[in-house]
């Protein structure tokens, strides 16, 4: 079970315009410009993991194709974990919990994080323009119990959030009851397709299906990238 959402913060941008050209085109002042111009500032986005492995942690596909599309939106991005033990650690190979086994929460993250990540006490909302939280068990066990859709219901009443569609059809949505839980909460499920994203405007929420669909990989990711898009959007960066 998986599916991503975005929390993404508000900004303020001014501009100015210029209605007497020059014969080249540009006044002095903009020729100036071009010389003087500082780089655009690049969003701020904050990924906060939940482990490594989708049945105890963090679901390593999704957390990848984010930071893959927020690389190639020219995002900063810093990664954060909880400094917590797991709630228990299952063994993929059988999906069953390895007995008298531990692991720590931000130890698992590091995997993916290639060891560059800070304990997720440490996260300032003041320091980022939105924050993304990819699916996986793990997200339901080892952050606010709920998958990551779902958190956003919980916290933000009346939100609007996607899972994809309602109905299992056959297989192809095996957690569309998750919906019921979404408005059971107070929220607005939106249905969408697996390779589009959800934009709540007034929260400021970005969510995808992910893999909520059993469906090939390369859909989820595009779904994904399309998640990625709209942040970086909304942060107006």
């Amino acid at each position: 079970m998986a599916a991503v959402r975005a929390l993404v913060a508000s900004r303020l941008a001014a501009a100015s315009a210029f209605t007497s050209l020059s014969p080249g085109g540009r006044t002095p002042s903009q020729r100036a410009a071009l010389h003087l111009s500082v780089p655009r500032p690049a969003a701020r986005v904050a990924l906060v993991l939940s482990g490594c492995g989708v049945y105890d942690g963090t679901e390593i596909h999704e957390a990848s194709a984010i930071l893959v599309h927020l690389s190639r939106g020219g995002a900063e991005v810093q990664i954060f974990a909880p400094d917590v033990p797991q709630m228990h650690v299952i063994d993929h190979t059988k999906g069953q919990p390895s007995e008298g086994e531990s692991r720590n929460v931000l130890t698992e993250s590091a995997r993916i994080a290639r060891g560059k990540i800070t304990d997720l006490a440490n996260l300032s909302a003041a320091n980022h323009d939105a924050a993304i939280f990819p699916g996986g068990f793990g997200a339901a066990k080892n952050l606010l119990c709920c998958i990551a859709p779902v958190l956003a219901a919980k916290v933000l009443r009346g939100v609007e959030v996607t899972v994809g569609h309602e109905q299992e059809e056959g297989g192809k949505w095996p957690y569309a009851g998750t919906a019921e839980a979404i408005k059971a909460l107070g929220a607005k499920h939106c249905v969408k397709e697996v390779v589009e994203a959800h934009v709540d405007q007034k929260n400021k929420v970005v969510t995808t299906p992910a893999f909520m669909c059993e469906t090939a990989l390369h859909y989820i990711h595009d779904g994904i990238g399309a998640m990625v898009r709209k942040v970086l959007e909304l942060t107006g960066k």
